[in-house]
């Protein structure tokens, strides 16, 4: 195994990633989509380079998975300061391995073009508004989560589930959970932006959770009506249905996957925690793992603290260095860090016998093809 555990228990970890190797190339890929209002705020985002390109984000995302790089998409890519979508990653990933991803659309401010599950939700409102989502649908979101676990835990336990996420300004609804459950995560959550935005992501926190008179840590249902996007109840059902059931969980990402992973830990029993962590690992990149101004091992170790239960967690070892594309570049230059599943799908490549240089050559070649 050559991935960088960033959390968790040594044995815990080579344990589910042997179980994961296993199954590698028949895991089920769910690719959630989601939107919220914090992305237009100036300044906290750059998934999409303007408020309004970033709307059409989760949806150009979700084609160019789909569709490929050499397609004509109906959603251009939204222009970045630099770089390209880490959706190619994903892309590459999933053709490559034969995995055919859902994507699942529960409330993206743009639906996308290609076949997808419509859940029939808008994006929720701003975080700083306290009121994000209705509570109502916050509880139907975690249930259809709940329901879906539950299936995919009677159907086969031995087919990994990996879960991907594309909602832009996510880091900061993910850092309000976060703070909201009790987690402190000021200065510790990731972002588009080549320099996260903290003290804005901060303010807006504090707003939100001022304007919904929350005493941290609050139950986690009200959180996620506060201050969240629909994308986190939605997982942290799923999580933590399926992981209880015996599936390996591999939750692809970094800050906001360790928010839906607190969540559905704030959500578990007491006493199913310690088999919740055992089953379920998050995994991101190693430009995420190593960026000097946000700490991820840091927040899964609060994570860990809060509810007695360290979180497994791993970078995968992709880096772009040799690449000949200055989109791939730009990656190594910190502009792109993260998102669509790239992370998980990195490390579901190497946990399945394939070589990181391999993937970052037909990344590469994939970036050459790109319309």
């Amino acid at each position: 195994m050559t991935l960088q555990r960033l959390s968790g228990d040594p044995r815990q970890a080579e344990r589910w990633c042997a179980q994961v190797a296993g199954a590698a190339e028949a895991a089920r890929v769910l690719l959630l989509l989601a939107g919220t209002a914090t992305a237009a705020v100036p300044g906290i985002s750059a998934a999409g380079a303007t408020p309004e390109s970033r709307r059409l984000t989760a949806a150009a995302d979700a084609e160019l998975l789909l569709l490929g790089p050499a397609q004509r998409r109906p959603h251009a890519l939204p222009p970045l300061p630099a770089g390209v979508s880490p959706a190619l990653i994903a892309r590459v990933v999933v053709e490559q391995l034969g995995l055919e991803p859902l994507v699942v659309d529960a409330g993206a401010a743009v639906a996308p073009a290609v076949p997808h599950l419509q859940l029939g939700h808008r994006p929720a409102r701003c975080l700083s508004t306290g009121a994000a989502i209705e509570l109502e649908r916050v509880h139907q979101l975690l249930a259809r989560g709940r329901r879906w676990g539950q299936q995919l835990g009677r159907l086969d336990q031995r087919r990994p589930l990996v879960l991907a996420e594309c909602v832009p300004g996510g880091t900061s609804t993910a850092q309000a959970v976060l703070e909201g459950l009790g987690v402190p995560a000021a200065g510790l959550v990731s972002g588009s932006l080549r320099e996260p935005a903290h003290a804005l992501k901060a303010h807006l926190v504090a707003q939100g959770l001022a304007m919904a008179a929350l005493t941290t840590p609050a139950p986690a249902e009200l959180v996620l009506s506060a201050v969240g996007d629909p994308m986190q109840p939605l997982a942290a059902g799923l999580v933590l249905e399926a992981a209880l059931a015996g599936v390996p969980v591999l939750l692809a990402g970094g800050s906001q996957m360790a928010a839906v992973l607190a969540v559905a830990l704030a959500l578990c029993e007491p006493e199913l925690r310690a088999q919740l962590v055992a089953g379920t690992a998050i995994a991101t990149t190693a430009w995420v793992a190593g960026e000097g101004s946000s700490d991820l091992a840091q927040l899964l170790e609060q994570i860990g603290q809060r509810w007695g239960a360290e979180p497994l967690a791993f970078a995968a070892s992709l880096r772009f260095h040799g690449c000949r594309s200055p989109q791939l570049l730009a990656f190594e230059q910190g502009y792109v860090k993260e998102g669509v599943g790239a992370g998980g799908l990195a490390a579901l490549w190497e946990l399945s016998g394939r070589s990181p240089a391999a993937l970052a050559a037909a990344c590469d070649q994939a970036c050459s093809r790109l319309v």
